[in-house]
C-alpha cells in the first residue's frame, strides 16, 4: 500500500509507487493523501484531500485486502499524519517505510509545519525504517546535514526522536552514498552503500522510487540490508535508463526491467 500525493507527470507520487511495485511483481493500492498541478518543471499548486476521506479510503482498502507492506509518502498536513498514523496503530501493521516527504525539489512546501512535527512525534516511532534525504534529514533533527559524515550523528539523532532504523540517501553527493543505521536491543548497527553517482537530468521521483522498491522487499520476506541493497541498486538501473519526458527533470524510468521500447 503507498500512501502519498498524486503527481499528474507520473515522475513521484502515487502513480510512480504503483509503477514500483509492478516492477517488483506486488500488486500496488493507494490511498491519495493530496492533489498537485505539477509538471517536470516544478510543483505549482498543492490540494490536500479531506482526512476523513482518507481514513475511509484506508479503512475500505485495510478490510478488503491483506497488506503486506505500506509505504508513506506526501502527507500535506497534521491532520492526515494524525490520520494515518491512527489507522496503522489500529491495524497493528508492520513493515512500514516512511519517506518523509517535506518539499518538492523545485521548493514547493509538501508538508506544513505542525505536519513535521506530527510526523516526527506520531509517525517515526511506528516506521519500520524512515528514508530521509540530507535536506530531509536536516530538517527532522535540527542538524548540518551535507555528506557523508554528517550521516551518523543525523541517524543518531533520529534514533533519539523513535526511529527504529534509518536510512539517510545521499544520492547527489559526488559518490552516490546511502547510509543505513539501525537500533537493535539497545544496540546500533550501521552500514554504508556507495556506488558511483550516475549524471542524469532524469532524477524526478527517486526518493518515491527508492523508498517504493524497499516496502516490496520488505513485503516479500527479505532483510531489511538486504532490501536497501536491492533498492538502491533498482533506482541505479531506473535513473541510468530513463529517458527526458518533458522540458525539465524528466523522471526515472521504473519500469526498464519490463524492456519495453516506449520511445
Amino acid at each position: 500500500m503507498t500512501i502519498a500525493g498524486f503527481d499528474p507527470g507520473s515522475g513521484a507520487g502515487v502513480t510512480a509507487d504503483i509503477k514500483t511495485i509492478a516492477a517488483h511483481r506486488c500488486y500496488g493500492v493507494a490511498c491519495i493523501t493530496a492533489i498537485t498541478v505539477q509538471s517536470s518543471q516544478g510543483v505549482r499548486r498543492v490540494r490536500t484531500l479531506e482526512p476523513s476521506l482518507i481514513r475511509q479510503t484506508l479503512t475500505e482498502l485495510a478490510d478488503d485486502l491483506e497488506i503486506a507492506a505500506v509505504k508513506i509518502g506526501m502527507l500535506g498536513e497534521a491532520e492526515i499524519v494524525r490520520a494515518v498514523a491512527a489507522f496503522l496503530k489500529q491495524r497493528n501493521l508492520r513493515k512500514i517505510v516512511l519517506d518523509p516527504v517535506l518539499r518538492s525539489s523545485s521548493g514547493a512546501r509538501l508538508l506544513d509545519q505542525a505536519g513535521q512535527k506530527r510526523l516526527i512525534e506520531d509517525l517515526l516511532p511506528l516506521a519500520t525504517v524512515v528514508t530521509p534525504n540530507l535536506d530531509e534529514a536536516a530538517v527532522l533533527t535540527g542538524l548540518r546535514v551535507t555528506n557523508r559524515k554528517d550521516m551518523p550523528g543525523a541517524a543518531a539523532r533520529l534514533h533519539a526522536l523513535g526511529a527504529k532504523a534509518v536510512v539517510i540517501t545521499g544520492g547527489h553527493l559526488s559518490t552516490a552514498t546511502d547510509f543505513l543505521s539501525v537500533r537493535q536491543q539497545g544496540r546500533i548497527e550501521q552500514e554504508t552503500f556507495s556506488s558511483r553517482r550516475l549524471r542524469s537530468s532524469c532524477t524526478h521521483g527517486t526518493g518515491c522510487a527508492f523508498s517504493t522498491a524497499l516496502a516490496c522487499h520488505l513485503a516479500r520476506g527479505r532483510s531489511l540490508r538486504k532490501a536497501v541493497r536491492l533498492a538502491k541498486s533498482y533506482l541505479s538501473g531506473a535513473v541510468r535508463s530513463a529517458y527526458a519526458v518533458g522540458k525539465g527533470v524528466g523522471p526515472v524510468n521504473h519500469l526498464y526491467r519490463a524492456n519495453w521500447d516506449v520511445r
